[in-house]
């Protein structure tokens, strides 16, 4: 048996599972520990992955090479295109899972994964060197890509060299170095890069009304020691609160009297950007209902029996997914509020009523529940809980995920104060990503604010912190019209493949698919589209203006009445001409030809977006590059801010503690306002 390894992941949820096999794909040798091996990648709450924003973390996560997209499309039972009515920079995909399936496809991938060892037991503490020895990645400067922007999106073309990678922890002074960890069975093994990914195992307390249970997840236990030997060493932890709703029997639910919500029918649109990865499952719809005066009765006339609001529970909850009874609270004038119930799996009858997560008492849920006409015979499987568990401030990481206390130690997921399993799983795959670079003496990615999502997330952890359980949104992202759903691959798939966990098959999909939108555009730019009655009356049909005179279809695809497919339908010249999109992508991958249709309509989404949105996508990357400026503006290792009082003392005292590497990440600290960041400019130039 072997007991040394590269990287050892703490945790098989959704941020273990992409840490893991992503470090085992790098050359790292890993072994991945949990409580319960036939229970990895649980969805601990809905069956469903994507949404607003998250939905484009997913991508992001294939684009560099990653599962979740992957297993998300082969479990699907509904996928949705979210905002579609709205700019391409805001929608999302969605789909609702089989959860049994999602977790057993996982397990495929573990055990698939050469170079990734399972291990099922709890890991009871972690083994630390307390010298003074610092990592062999600590002084890191950034890692260089620029060579690769030829490739990436025009939206997204500038000087990509020191951004893809920051390293600020030399200007943390390192205690210690983890060295491996202990279980409770007694096995020690050991590693010099370790990643935490307990979710809401640490200490995890449920609450089911004034009953409290000690588990990390229903029926399964809590995981106790590690926040109590983290805190030892210095790290400040806390106490946030999430909960998941009541599951329900879908026989006992009149569906005639509920809407029925079914998803896209687009073949095209899912979250990997491989065209051999499918959705082979039957769709199912979801259902929406709505709350009611008398089932609110039932709850707010037992809000004393609520461990919300009686001071049972004292820790942080989310404000953006809040309960059924804090919406009640918060939002007493409302008559109702909407549910989806929402299937659990291909077959199962078991059904998650979103928008109704609490923790009251068994009885009062169910006799609330009753009171929705379609849910009045309602059968539960089981009830909502709320569960509380330990934190640790993200602001004690730097921007590779590893801690500034000891060396080789990262943390990714719930630990940091996340919510959502798609924020888990890019934190755990960026950890996975540098903690076997570490371990292969590599310079650690770290990806900027223009270039993804998963860039702005974890930015956000580690230079503002957390006050409540951070949910990602597109309006968190300074350029999300850069970054978009539909150009994931373009912005992070060279970056994957240089560090080599995108394959050379993904790396060549994206060429072609670049080169034949460009071709494309370059095409339409040069095809002229005659006036007439024909072409006038074609216009009138969509409301669009006829035409003065004979103009480049590319300035017809720029009006928003018209559509690509409206077009080629009108002028036969354009569909031959789309037709050699298939050919080429048939003759370079006749192995997959059979999903050329797929990878036709991934090439045409693209082209029109940055046909139609070209003007606001330049903008948008001249403002990028702009505060781009800041970000290389270093503040030296070691700056002594308490004498400098021309910056405001609560400045000092936050830049002291969080001790950002750049300008630019100053400027996003909480507390530190411009005026501030105006000063340490003057003090940078004059050094």
């Amino acid at each position: 048996m072997k007991f040394s390894y590269d990287v050892i992941v703490i945790g098989a949820g959704h941020a273990g599972c992409e840490a893991a096999v992503a470090a085992a794909r790098l050359g790292a040798s890993t072994l991945l520990i949990t409580k319960d091996l036939n229970r990895v990648a649980q969805m601990s709450c809905n069956p469903a992955v994507g949404g607003i924003a998250k939905g484009q973390i997913v991508r992001e996560i294939d684009a560099l090479g990653g599962s979740m997209g992957i297993v998300a499309d082969r479990t699907a039972i509904q996928f949705r295109m979210l905002n579609r009515s709205k700019g391409p920079a805001v929608w999302s995909p969605r789909v609702q899972s089989d959860r049994t399936k999602f977790s057993d496809e996982w397990r495929r991938t573990l055990d698939s994964t050469p170079g990734l060892y399972l291990f099922q037991d709890n890991v009871a503490s972690l083994i630390f060197d307390d010298s003074d020895d610092s990592d062999k990645s600590d002084k890191s400067d950034k890692f260089d890509q620029s060579d690769k922007s030829d490739q990436s999106d025009q939206s997204d073309k500038s000087d990509k060299s020191d951004q893809s990678v920051q390293s600020d922890q030399s200007d943390h002074p390192v205690k210690h170095a983890v060295k491996g960890v202990r279980t409770s069975l007694g096995f020690e093994f050991k590693a010099d890069q370790v990643i935490l990914t307990a979710g809401t195992f640490l200490n995890g307390l449920m609450h089911f009304g004034p009953v409290k249970i000690p588990g990390g997840r229903i029926a399964e236990d809590a995981s106790t020691g590690i926040t109590e030997q983290l805190r030892s060493l210095g790290f400040a932890t806390d106490r946030m609160k999430t909960g998941t709703p009541a599951r329900i029997d879908g026989r006992s639910i009149d569906f005639s009297l509920a809407e029925r919500q079914d998803g896209d029918n687009v073949a095209y649109e899912k979250f990997s950007f491989l065209p051999d990865v499918v959705r082979t499952l039957p769709s199912r719809p979801c259902w929406i209902v709505h709350t009611n005066p008398e089932a609110h009765e039932k709850m707010t006339s037992h809000l004393d029996e609520s461990p919300l609001y009686n001071g049972q529970i004292k820790s942080i909850g989310p404000r953006y997914c809040p309960s059924i009874e804090t919406k009640l609270v918060t939002f007493a004038d409302k008559q109702s509020h909407q549910l989806f119930l929402e299937p659990e799996g291909e077959t199962t009858e078991e059904y998650y009523v979103n928008g109704f997560s609490s923790s009251m008492p068994w009885r009062v849920q169910l006799d609330a529940m009753q009171c929705v006409p379609a849910l009045r015979d309602v059968q539960m499987y089981r009830p909502g809980y709320a569960i509380e568990y330990d934190f640790f401030d993200p602001t004690q990481l730097t921007h590779d995920l590893q801690t500034k206390l000891v060396a080789g130690l990262y943390f990714a997921g719930q630990v940091n104060g996340t919510t959502g399993y798609e924020e888990a799983a890019a934190q755990g795959l960026m950890a996975g990503i540098n903690a076997a670079r570490r371990a292969k003496g590599k310079l650690p990615v770290v990806l900027g604010r223009d270039q993804a999502y998963i860039g702005v997330l974890i930015d956000d952890l580690v230079m503002k912190g957390v006050d409540e359980p951070y949910r990602m949104f597109t309006s968190r992202a300074e350029y999300r019209i850069l970054l978009r759903q539909d150009n994931a691959d373009a912005r992070l798939t060279p970056l994957g493949h240089e560090i080599g966990l995108a394959s050379d098959s993904r790396y060549r999909l994206l060429a072609l698919k670049l080169r034949e939108v460009a071709e494309l555009i370059g095409w339409a730019s040069k095809y002229t589209v005659k006036m007439g009655a024909r072409t006038d009356a074609f216009l009138a049909g969509f409301g669009s203006t006829p035409l003065s005179a004979s103009v480049k279809l590319i300035e017809l695809v720029r009006r928003p009445q018209l559509g690509v497919h409206d077009l080629a339908h009108f002028l036969p010249k354009f569909s031959e001409r789309i037709s050699k999109v298939k050919d080429s992508f048939a003759a370079e991958f006749a192995e997959m030809a059979q999903y050329a249709d797929n990878f036709v309509e991934e090439v045409l989404q693209e082209t029109e977006i940055k046909i139609k949105y070209e003007g606001y996508i330049n903008r948008e990357r001249e403002l990028a590059d702009k505060q781009m400026k800041l970000e290389h503006l270093h503040i030296p290792d070691g700056f002594d801010y308490a004498p400098v009082t021309a910056i405001s003392t609560e400045a000092r005292q936050k830049l002291a503690r969080i001790r950002p590497a750049t300008i630019g990440q100053a400027s996003r600290i909480p507390g530190v306002s411009p005026a501030d960041i105006n000063v340490l400019l003057l003090l940078m130039n004059k050094k």
